[in-house]
């Protein structure tokens, strides 16, 4: 046995997983150069061998779940490639707005028919709320329904919201809430599909950076409420006090902001080496310290939800629809562009089932609620 070998079956042993064993979560191995691979590269080599072929396992959630679980991922030391992504992030602005639009020209832009197929008709791309139900499409609708209730939306305010997604919650909060939604993004597929699905509704729509408030709000009114679902990951540790300052600076005294967003249990400057190349370029996942340190001049913490098991769920559910609708649009992917997105879901799955990281539901408001926020749940 190579002593490459050797360290990757002792490596994975910790999290009991076996290399040629029966259980769902054991992996088979196609190519022993894999072994090396992953010792040299860390993740990059992990996620890109499986999309190569190099590796199988039936159970890729539980795979992830119980190595997560029992800390691999620490007692890998990064290769000099990734120390050197480490070593840069910390100096260099991965969010820029050169760099931001990165993101939506690799992930967000890459086809309207799969994500509708796999998100299914909600459009949203980001955890659902399943207290009362074990249903993706209502697990959606009742996150939804959260947002508009933790924002106290009444109808007639104006709404300002920072990563529209294709339009879910706008066209939501604007149909039963009668509030105007004033909707921001930088992927032009989204903002085209999110006009469509929202035609008819006080919504309006803006391709544009969120730090473009000149464009967005050229007026420069105060808006009554505002909310970010799912942009806080692809903001930047270099970004987050500039973000809430630019979110402070269009709201109203006294009016709340309403955070959604994925959290690391750890700070960080950069992100998972796979992650970063092949699904999310310039994504971070903020820590509880650097939000706080943030927002700490410009809000009040009047709220903090964290549902993040509800994460898990959510991605086995869209992976389950991915699966059932490949057949119908195989033809415009090739196989490994399923190895790797079946790769991404699945792992992500086991992250959060393994606590990994969390999914936050953060209630600020500018100079505090007169009188004190009731949390709801």
């Amino acid at each position: 046995m190579s002593q490459m070998k050797k360290i990757t079956k002792e490596l994975l042993s910790l999290g009991d997983v076996k290399i040629g064993g029966s259980r769902d979560w054991d992996v088979q191995i196609h190519n022993d150069q894999l072994y090396s691979r992953i010792i040299k590269e860390s993740s990059l080599g992990l996620g890109e061998s499986y999309m190569d072929g190099w590796w199988d396992c039936k159970a890729l959630d539980q795979f992830f779940d119980r190595l997560l679980k029992a800390k691999i991922d620490q007692k890998v030391k990064n290769n000099v490639r990734i120390f050197a992504s480490l070593v840069s992030s910390k100096f260099l602005n991965l969010q820029n707005r050169k760099r931001s639009q990165k993101v939506a020209d690799i992930h967000y832009n890459l086809d309207n028919d799969l994500y509708t197929k796999m998100l299914g008709p909600t459009m949203a791309y980001t955890c659902g709320y399943y207290k009362n139900t074990d249903n993706l499409d209502e697990a959606q609708i009742a996150k939804y329904e959260l947002v508009c209730q933790k924002l106290q939306l009444k109808e007639g305010e104006k709404v300002l919201e920072l990563g529209c997604g294709w339009g879910g919650f706008a066209k939501y909060a604007a149909k039963n809430y009668g509030v105007h939604m004033t909707s921001v993004n930088i992927s032009k597929e989204q903002v085209k599909f999110a006009t469509d699905f929202c035609k008819g509704l006080p919504v309006e729509f803006h391709l544009c950076d969120y730090r473009d408030d000149n464009v967005y709000n050229s007026k420069g009114i105060r808006f009554d409420k505002a909310v970010s679902i799912g942009l806080c990951e692809h903001v930047g540790h270099k970004n987050y006090k500039d973000f809430m300052k630019t979110v402070s600076r269009n709201l109203k005294q006294h009016g709340l902001f309403l955070l959604h967003t994925i959290g690391s249990n750890k700070s960080m400057t950069t992100l998972d080496a796979w992650i970063h190349k092949y699904i999310f370029p310039g994504g971070l996942l903020p820590s509880e310290q650097q939000l706080s340190r943030a927002h700490e001049r410009y809000f009040i913490m009047e709220d903090w939800h964290n549902f993040g098991t509800h994460y898990d769920k959510t991605l086995m559910a869209w992976y389950k629809n991915f699966i059932q609708s490949w057949d119908e649009i195989k033809d415009r992917y090739d196989e490994r562009f399923f190895r790797m997105w079946s790769y991404y879901l699945l792992s992500c799955a086991g992250m959060f089932r393994a606590r990994d990281a969390q999914l936050w539901q953060i209630v600020l408001s500018k100079d505090g609620i007169l009188g004190g926020y009731s949390s709801i749940r």
